[in-house]
């Protein structure tokens, strides 16, 4: 039995969740979530907890048990809480700023580039500093890929994009003389 798929969800106040015979939404005070259940995982709902189950101990069943019950429970955490992602821009003449739904990034680069928002998502930006919220945890966390992709941390100087609390591992660079 998966470790993970085995534990129940607890459901908190103010947050209703509707198993249909394909889907699972969750509605809170921060918003609405749906996810299409997995085949071979069964959903039930029990006052104030949620329980996912498999149909059998075939592989792919196993497999998709604690996957289920890990999205069900980030949609859970997504709209009471919320998630939010933070990175960090470093280097000289690096910029960022916040245009409307659209985030405009100088990266030393000929032009400047401009990343615009996707529906559900929200960025501030302090100094350089970018902090993406939302609700859905993939969401939050593809959006953060993307602008981190613009400009990956590089080794000798460290400069670049990189998330809050990220270790960038060093290289000393050219030794010249022992």
């Amino acid at each position: 039995m998966s470790r993970i798929g085995k534990q129940p969800v607890s459901i908190p106040a103010g947050v209703i969740i509707t198993v249909d015979e394909n889907s699972v939404t969750v509605k809170g005070p921060k918003g609405e979530l749906a996810q299409p259940l997995l085949p071979g995982v069964t959903v039930k709902v029990d006052g104030d907890t949620l329980s996912v189950t498999r149909q059998s101990d075939e592989r792919e069943h196993r497999s998709k048990h604690g996957l289920m019950r890990t999205l069900i429970n980030n949609m859970v955490v997504g709209v009471t809480e919320g998630f939010e992602k933070k990175l960090e821009v470093t280097g000289v003449g690096f910029k960022v700023s916040l245009a409307g739904n659209s985030i405009k990034l100088s990266l030393g680069f000929s032009h400047e580039i401009e990343y615009k928002l996707p529906d559900g998502v929200q960025a501030k930006v302090e100094q350089n500093t970018i902090t993406i919220s939302g609700i859905d945890k993939q969401q939050v966390g593809q959006v953060a890929a993307e602008i981190r992709a613009f400009k990956k941390p590089e080794p000798y100087k460290g400069k670049g994009i990189t998330y809050v609390g990220e270790r960038i591992l060093r290289k000393s660079g050219k030794s010249g003389k022992e």
